[in-house]
């Protein structure tokens, strides 16, 4: 419910007797009518007219209001349902409509809505930044025009015949040496498998 409230006095002063606080109320959401009770108890009745009434309603019409008492009356109003202003009244009434008070109520049309992409409400999805390696290897890939899982072979038979040259090195004789070309010739064969 929207804070914007008129306030009408029941009873004050004289029996039967009906005072609002201000003739006119403009307002684009829906409010309240206070009445706010005095000397003695009574029976109020309050009511929509005017073009107010299709867009508008009240929760009840007939309301008991008991002195020293504010008694609250919620009307709500479809203000997103119009797109020009709609006048009318609300009429309070007591002692069986022999006093009533009429307060003319003009309301605006609403903020229009807003429209929200659906796709605004999934999570964005950034790529991974690649990492140094991953941009050696599209480097290579693009200089030589060779799969990057050929590259990854050909680096790790480069470090294979690396071992195997340190340890024909280190140890030497013949075995070392029928092992070096063992490896050599390993990475040769699967080199040529992975250019066909």
């Amino acid at each position: 419910m929207s804070g914007t409230e008129v306030a009408v006095h029941v009873n004050r002063g004289a029996a039967e007797a009906l005072e609002a606080t201000s003739g006119t109320l403009e307002t684009s959401a829906s409010f309240s009518v206070l009445l706010y009770g005095h000397e003695t108890p009574a029976h109020v009745h309050c009511r929509l007219d005017g073009d107010l009434e299709r867009i508008a309603s009240l929760g009840e019409s007939n309301y008991y209001v008991e002195p020293e008492t504010v008694t609250r009356v919620p009307v709500t109003v479809a203000a997103d349902a119009i797109d020009r202003p709609v006048d009318g009244r609300l009429e309070v009434l007591t002692g069986y409509g022999s006093e009533s008070v009429s307060i003319a109520v003009t309301v605006e049309p609403g903020p229009p809505g807003v429209d929200v992409d659906e796709s605004l409400a999934e999570p964005t999805r950034s790529e991974p930044e690649p990492t140094a390696f991953d941009r050696a290897v599209d480097r290579c890939s693009a200089v030589t025009a060779v799969e990057p899982a050929t590259l990854v072979v050909l680096a790790l038979g480069a470090v294979a015949v690396g071992v195997a040259g340190v340890t024909t090195a280190t140890i030497g004789g013949p075995v070392a040496t029928a092992g070096l070309g063992i490896v050599g010739g390993g990475v040769l064969v699967a080199l040529f498998l992975l250019l066909q």
